[in-house]
């Protein structure tokens, strides 16, 4: 049976006071529930109980907000080692054939056998091999420093994380996206957020926050001028047409002053996949993706790395250089460029004999 894992905020009218009501938090694991107070208090009229927010750009739901995205990251964080000890646990079952092991018996082959098994029988990805087995070392190596185990197995073991380049879409990729008819019109509107941040370059957080505020006209065309959530950093992008008929085809479903109203990114990640299957499309995709194809695509047709850089609002070029897969189409025209050029230059000089 697959393991289920939901988080829910949500309000407790019952216990109103003056207008003000406290915010609850509810985790589901496999059907078990179990609910806490987050130790915040919110207006009633703030909360917005489809996006399990406050609503919003103002001092107060942003504050919100941030604590209540603090305990999801905090619950995803424990999701992610529940998970991690379920897979040793069915490992030692299945190769040890017992229910647990002592700290004493752990060998350095142990973990070895333990990321194949990762890669093979668990089916996990390089990334996730590698979380899994370091999760394991750290938990093995804070037991020898207090004393619970007289040695490090795992001290001299190195866990290759060999994790591949993350993938984006190529312009004919893109196009396809876009020309595609969805039946499903949960997955075109996945479909116009993913082309806008392909021609914003914004991530999914920054478009969840995109306030009408933030669209200013300069010299008789639109432009966002905003801070990106993760860095604070400002950044400022032209708003291209396409971006632009995505905004006017979604402007009647605006409210609380944001573009983009009740974005979820977990109810988004699933129908994304999804959405790019449906497109003919084999790669393994994520939202971010769409931030990556941004600036190989600029960088491809031309733009200088460093306004693809203060597009994307990295603070220094080295992030960007990371992101931006230089093509063999961009290195082609680079390299024609500069011959033609160098042909010019050289035009009547002859190696010496």
């Amino acid at each position: 049976m697959r393991s289920t894992f939901k988080v829910l905020f949500y309000v407790n009218g019952s216990k109103e006071k003056n207008g003000i009501v406290p915010i609850m938090g509810r985790v589901t694991i496999n059907g078990s529930v179990a609910q806490f107070s987050c130790k915040q208090t919110v207006a009633k009229e703030l909360w917005d109980a489809k996006g399990n927010r406050a609503k919003g750009k103002g001092k107060e739901a942003r504050d919100i907000n941030l604590a209540l995205d603090s305990i999801d990251r905090m619950l995803s964080s424990y999701k992610v080692r529940v998970r991690a000890r379920n897979h040793l646990a069915a490992f030692i079952k299945k190769c040890h054939k017992r229910s647990d092991i002592s700290m004493l018996e752990l060998t350095p082959d142990f973990i070895k056998e333990y990321e194949i098994y990762l890669s093979t029988d668990a089916g996990l990805h390089n990334g996730s091999v590698w979380s899994n087995c370091m999760w394991l070392k750290t938990i093995v190596t804070k037991a020898h420093y207090n004393g619970l185990t007289p040695r490090n197995p795992f001290a001299q073991y190195r866990v290759n994380q060999n994790i591949k380049e993350r993938e984006y879409l190529t312009e004919d990729e893109i196009k396809a996206v876009m020309t595609h008819e969805f039946a499903d019109r949960k997955l075109a509107y996945i479909r116009d957020l993913f082309v806008f941040a392909s021609f914003t370059a914004l991530s999914f957080v920054d478009i969840k926050e995109l306030a009408t505020d933030d669209i200013v006209e300069v010299n008789g065309e639109k432009w966002i001028l905003s801070k990106r959530h993760k860095t604070k950093v400002p950044f400022q992008v032209k708003l291209l047409d396409i971006p632009l008929q995505i905004i006017k085809r979604y402007e009647r479903f605006q409210e609380n002053g944001l573009v983009f109203p009740n974005l979820n990114y977990w109810s988004i990640c699933k129908p994304l996949k999804q959405m790019i299957k449906e497109c003919g499309i084999t790669k393994e995709i994520s939202f971010h993706s769409a931030r990556h194809g941004f600036a190989t695509l600029a960088l491809s047709k031309g733009m200088p790395i460093e306004s693809v850089s203060r597009i994307l609002g990295h603070t220094n070029i080295t992030t960007t250089q990371k992101y931006a897969k230089i093509t063999t189409e961009k290195i082609d025209k680079d390299l024609t460029m500069f011959g033609n050029q160098l042909n010019q230059s050289f035009n009547e000089i002859s190696i010496a004999m």
